[in-house]
């Protein structure tokens, strides 16, 4: 993946999926002191409305588990389905400690499962060892 940006000074881009409107700002607000651009959606239906649109400048995407609708792993699945999406890293979020869960998201592809509440280190450190 290129670092080249679209005229934003090469800013990696990190799409943020939560239904919460409060944890969506608490990751997006985490994300953003990392320098990182932030697009922030409600589902997991959105988020493929997105990447659909810009998937060439997505560089990576943080969602939660547990979501109406579409859930986190749902979204995972699909986008390590697609050909053109399933290079772009997803991390996944939830409240609930649930080790057959994290499991499987990480056997599905997820490059890390983090739980609520998300701490900053823990995003620091994702984002450093993802978003070479």
């Amino acid at each position: 993946m290129s670092s080249v940006g679209d005229g934003d000074g090469g800013q990696r881009h990190v799409l943020a999926v939560d239904d919460s409107s409060v944890d969506r700002a608490v990751i997006a607000g985490i994300l953003r002191s990392s320098k990182l651009r932030v697009t922030a959606v409600d589902s997991g239906k959105r988020a493929l409305e997105l990447l659909g649109l810009e998937k060439k400048d997505v560089s990576m995407i943080i969602t939660d588990y547990w979501m109406p609708e579409m859930t986190g792993y749902e979204l995972l699945k699909r986008v390590k389905e697609s050909s053109e999406l399933k290079e772009i890293p997803v991390v996944i979020m939830s409240s609930e400690n649930v080790p057959n869960r994290i499991t499987r998201c990480l056997e599905e592809g997820a490059e890390e499962f983090l739980l609520k509440p998300i701490r900053p280190s823990d995003v620091s450190r994702v984002c450093s060892r993802v978003l070479k």
